[in-house]
């Protein structure tokens, strides 16, 4: 019994760091500072901790979002929750043919702080990521 307890107890504190709710009085003043200037109108936010970076989940308009800031406030990108016909082409494409049959639960467009854009799809809690035209980058599980 008590392994048994040990191991669930384990299993939870291992999904509890990989992505943490935060109350607004634990987010460093710089990371709420740089969201409230880049997204003044915003008045709704759940913050969250992974990888040791805070993250913004809000909506703005309709459109489903997460800026993502380091613990000083600077901004390291932006994710938009996109329809799965959004994602580019060669993207669907990879995914009917290495992931036939499966249905794409999420899809995103990610802008990080260099411009840079990138395409996210989940499947089956693995998140498939793509570059700006589609082509497949690599795969790692899904931490939401």
């Amino acid at each position: 019994m008590k392994k048994t307890f040990l191991l669930i107890a384990l299993a939870l504190g291992v999904i509890s760091v990989q992505a943490q709710n935060l109350d607004e009085s634990k987010v460093p003043a710089d990371a709420k500072t740089a969201f409230k200037k880049s997204y003044p109108s915003i008045t709704t936010v759940k913050w969250e901790k992974e990888d040791g970076n805070f993250e913004a989940h809000f909506k703005d308009g309709a459109a489903v979002e997460t800026a993502v800031y380091d613990a000083t406030g600077k901004f390291l990108s932006l994710e938009k929750v996109i329809a799965s016909t959004g994602l580019p082409k060669a993207a669907t494409d990879y995914l009917a043919k290495n992931v036939s049959g499966k249905r794409i639960q999420e899809a995103a467009e990610i802008k990080s702080a260099d411009g840079t854009i990138t395409y996210e799809a989940e499947v089956n809690e693995v998140d498939y990521i793509f570059d700006a035209k589609g082509n497949y980058l690599k795969q790692e599980a899904d931490e939401d």
